[in-house]
Order: C-alpha cells, then structure tokens, then sequence
C-alpha cells in the first residue's frame, strides 16, 4: 500500500517508537509510564462521552416507556408535531429533557 494514503509520514517520532518496540520492552520504565498515563487519559475521555451517551439513552427510553401506553402515543406525536414545525429548540424544552432521571438509581 501508498505510504502516502496511510499518512505514515506524518506520524510522530515517539508513536513510531512505539509501534518498532520488542517484547518484553527495551525502553526505560519512565517512558513506558509516561505511554500508560497518555492511554489511560485518552480512555477517560472516550468513557465519560460513552457515558453521557448512555445517560441521554436511559433518558430517551424513560420518557418514551410510561406506563400509560395513551400518554407515550400522544406525548410521541406532539414531539413529532413539535420538531417538524418548529426549526429551532427553544432552551426550556433542552434543559427540562437534561433534568429528568436516567433511572440509574435502578441499578442497585
């Protein structure tokens, strides 16, 4: 393959490093901390977005699973109703769906 199309020029010295090292390391016990504590930075931030997603999910199945299936179809169509007529979301409507419960407390 093209090493232009993989963009392999533009890589980092110390990624490259990375990638050409043996097993079991060669490199002194500083780097390879320094490496974890990058990874586990990087994990962090994708696990508080993976769960904020989850929190907006549990909170979309919340309002849309009452226990009166008439009050779920109607609430459905008046939010079906409300996005096709209106372009822009006024800020009350975003911030009430950001209060409710994402039924959490559940899990224990």
């Amino acid at each position: 393959m093209d090493a232009h199309l993989l963009q392999a020029e533009n890589a980092h010295p110390d990624e490259l490093d990375e990638e050409f090292d043996t097993f079991p390391t060669s490199l002194l016990i500083d780097v390879v901390r320094m490496r974890c504590d990058r990874l586990r930075s990087v994990v962090g931030r994708v696990q508080t977005v993976v769960g904020d997603l989850a929190t907006q999910g549990k909170r979309t199945l919340a309002i849309l699973s009452w226990r009166d299936p008439r009050a779920t179809a109607i609430f459905i169509i008046l939010a079906l109703i409300w996005v096709v007529f209106v372009s822009k979301l006024p800020s009350v409507p975003v911030n009430l769906f950001k209060i409710l419960q994402s039924k959490s407390h559940m899990l224990l």
